[in-house]
């Protein structure tokens, strides 16, 4: 139980919520793309191996594409594919012009390389935005299709902040996956940003000078409340299951959330944070997919 009284604790930033009106967004926009004569879009999402967790979620991405009036193509290959088969399965959705969006749900197995297999889909259709032109564009700060988990961040952020020019964004973890197309979005959005990684000398103390924390290592817990500084906005990316003391489990993020809510100004909880906006941000980076292969010029308020 929390001891801390409500008119001190920091403001919670609704993923969820936000996720839906996203979500909801994305849907008009589907069918009125659809209503101008286009081809209805459709995401393709693979998935090597039977790791129950993965199963879980790439399910429910399948079943949040059909929600916003997308088609869905699942792809379940068994453990022992090698990394040639799966790549002969991306020619052929490359190829395939029902299917405008690619996702190779990761991690994938040992004699896969996720390297070759990301930078195997075409650029229009990396709707993960890991590729090397994805990465590229992002860094030279050209449009392209952004990065899931660090869109969906980005959001949340501009949920709570319209302007953050001049803000200094610390972000803990130098992912490719999260923290380093974070730290180029902050960029954007004229922030002044600082990386923290495994090899900071002084990690607390860094974390300490920002008026928005990003959070992304997966080691639950790290960010401590005397970690924050007073006010700042804190973006939870981290999600651990840990064993709790009745001999089930539970959720949690990369800061120790009880001790961070006298002290943050907003933040996002776990679950329920930054979870429901990666699936979010991946039926909005299918769309965008979409209307790139359709050459169509999407609405100002559909880019980054």
């Amino acid at each position: 139980m929390s001891t801390v009284s409500p008119d001190m604790a920091a403001k919670i930033i609704d993923g969820k919520a936000i996720a839906r009106s996203l979500t909801e967004q994305v849907g008009r926009d589907v069918a009125a793309f659809v209503e101008r004569g286009n081809t209805l879009p459709g995401l393709a999402v693979v998935l090597v191996g039977n790791d129950p967790a993965s199963e879980v979620y790439v399910k429910n991405k399948a079943l949040q594409t059909h929600r916003a009036g997308m088609r869905s193509f699942m792809h379940m290959l068994p453990q022992s594919t090698s990394q040639a088969e799966l790549l002969d399965l991306i020619a052929d959705l490359n190829a395939n012009s029902q299917i405008h969006g690619i996702l190779v749900q990761l991690p994938l197995p040992a004699q896969i390389d996720p390297v070759v297999v990301t930078n195997a889909i075409v650029a229009h259709k990396d709707v993960d935005g890991l590729g090397e032109i994805n990465a590229g564009r992002m860094a030279l700060g050209i449009d392209g299709i952004v990065p899931c988990t660090p869109l969906g961040c980005l959001k949340l952020l501009q949920s709570v902040h319209t302007d953050m020019q001049g803000k200094h964004a610390v972000i803990i973890g130098a992912s490719n996956l999260v923290g380093k197309p974070m730290a180029q979005l902050m960029l954007r959005e004229g922030c002044t940003v600082s990386v923290g990684h495994i090899h900071t000398r002084d990690t607390r103390a860094l974390a300490r000078e920002g008026d928005i924390l990003v959070v992304a290592t997966g080691k639950h817990g790290l960010v401590r409340g005397d970690w924050i500084k007073p006010g700042a906005t804190v973006i939870d990316v981290g999600i651990t299951r840990v064993p709790t003391e009745h001999g089930k489990t539970r959720l949690v993020g990369d800061v120790a959330f009880e001790e961070a809510l006298p002290v943050a100004g907003h933040i996002t909880p776990v679950p329920g944070g930054v979870g429901p906006m990666t699936i979010a941000c991946l039926l909005h980076n299918t769309l965008q997919a979409a209307l790139l292969a359709q050459n169509v010029v999407s609405r100002p308020d559909q880019k980054v």
